[in-house]
């Protein structure tokens, strides 16, 4: 019986002059989502309210699965919507709305009323009143309860009239672009995609740079970070990752550089690579997945060696999640069981067997005056070979 949904939001109505930016992102970002979805919809905004209106047949749980990538979104309420004829139609309407609604009536209601328009001819008191009377004659085995009903009945007075009694919530958050542009760190591994997911969820558009090392890993290697970018892209926005072709860099490290030290001087020309490539396509900062003390590359004194190297500003939204929350947000956004496939990336390819946890700035500095020689033109060479793949969800 639903043919709209109306869109709830939360933090974006707190936004004053500068609402209206926010909400166009967020029609932008429904449109986007229902794009996957099988049926003809249309966006609009009217009045403080965004709905989303069917044209034609729809599978509503899609509809609803979709939805719920959007950030900025807090509640989706599919809605019955009637033309104002008179407040006896309203009465049927809503008497028909419950019969269709719910098989079993016994439960407890309230029904609660917002006049937007205030030319109506009741009160919101008086239509919450006359409304429960009606359904209760209707409908004997349901009860009122004021404070703690199973079923808050929603009538919005409007241009036309809303009718709903269920809120989905949503993943709240702000949709994706009110908050620049950053570019992600992107590997194989379970953190980076749930970063990814996390600064996307405060309004962040994301561009990726993975870093791949052929013939160390294989083409499944970076197939699987495509398809980890491309179930990121669900929530993000479409993604541009940048593939770079980090072998001959690691090769040199390797060779001229303290073995368990590896690691993070690998770690400096990465964010070195991804802070230019950040630069060039007008983001305002890197993005990681890295937990204070997970592994020995991000350690306080490891975190603090690979920031070094950035004069923009680097984000960790997972810097304080242990491993199992890190799991717990991969499995809610089906990153994991891609993130788990056993293809290898670069990082894990070349890590020593003692990887040195507590690195000396000073000492990585000197140790990294060995590679002087050649270190310039092999970035110079992986920046010029960039591979963009724009990706989106499916």
């Amino acid at each position: 019986m639903y043919k709209a949904f109306l869109i709830k939001y939360a933090e974006i109505g707190v936004k004053g002059k500068n609402r209206y930016i926010f909400e166009d992102r967020l029609c932008d970002q429904i449109r986007y989502a229902l794009k996957r979805c099988d049926g003809d919809f249309e966006v609009t905004k009217t009045q403080g309210r965004i709905y989303a209106t069917a044209n034609s047949e729809f599978d509503f749980d899609e509809v609803v699965e979709n939805l719920k990538t959007v950030f900025g979104i807090s509640g989706i309420c599919p809605v019955v919507q009637v033309e104002d004829e008179g407040f006896e139609k309203l009465c049927e309407d809503v008497v028909n709305y419950i019969d269709k609604a719910y098989t079993d009536k016994s439960f407890t209601f309230k029904v609660e009323t917002r006049r937007a328009r205030k030319n109506y001819p009741k009160e919101s008191m008086e239509i919450n009143c006359d409304i429960g009377e009606v359904l209760l004659k209707a409908f004997p085995q349901m009860k009122v309860d004021v404070h703690k009903p199973d079923v808050m009945l929603h009538i919005e007075i409007r241009e036309k009239i809303n009718i709903y009694s269920t809120i989905i919530p949503g993943p709240g958050g702000l949709p994706i672009g009110t908050n620049g542009k950053g570019m992600l760190l992107l590997s194989g591994g379970i953190d980076s995609p749930v970063a990814g997911y996390m600064i996307s969820k405060r309004g962040v558009k994301l561009d990726a740079v993975y870093f791949n090392a052929p013939p160390y890993t294989s083409d499944r290697a970076k197939e699987k970070v495509i398809d980890l970018a491309r179930l990121v892209s669900k929530y993000s926005g479409p993604i541009n990752l940048h593939v770079i072709n980090f072998t001959d860099i690691q090769l040199y490290i390797y060779e001229k550089c303290p073995h368990d030290e590896l690691t993070i001087i690998m770690r400096r020309y990465m964010m070195r690579i991804a802070e230019q490539i950040a630069k060039d396509n007008n983001c305002l900062g890197l993005i990681t997945g890295e937990s204070i003390g997970q592994v020995a590359s991000q350690t306080m004194q490891s975190l603090m060696a690979t920031n070094d190297v950035c004069t923009m500003p680097v984000y960790r939204p997972l810097i304080g999640f242990d491993k199992q929350e890190i799991v717990e947000v991969s499995e809610k956004i089906n990153t994991y069981e891609t993130s788990i496939l056993p293809y290898e990336d670069c990082c894990t390819i070349f890590v020593a067997k003692h990887p040195v946890t507590k690195p000396n700035l000073n000492v990585i500095r000197i140790h990294e005056r060995n590679l002087d020689e050649k270190i310039d033109e092999l970035v110079k060479t992986a920046l010029e070979t960039d591979e963009v793949i724009e990706i989106s969800a499916e």
